[in-house]
């Protein structure tokens, strides 16, 4: 993980799918699991979805509340 990655987990938006156009950090649990599942797409998108999937099975979401201020 770089420092910045928790940054954009706020700013990056899905770029495709059901949940297009929603940043990563707003994305349902399930829909993480979900890819946790199948798979993550390669790429910075994939890093990303990994990392706020972890962040949210752990419970740690609210580590992201002072950055969206």
């Amino acid at each position: 993980m770089e420092s910045e990655d928790l940054q954009k987990l706020l700013t990056f938006a899905m770029p495709y799918g059901k949940y297009q156009g929603r940043v990563i950090a707003d994305l349902p649990g399930y829909y993480l699991n979900w890819f946790a599942r199948v798979g993550f797409p390669n790429g910075e998108l994939g890093r990303l979805l990994a990392l706020m999937q972890e962040i949210d099975h752990n419970g740690l979401k609210s580590l992201l509340d002072p950055l969206r201020k």
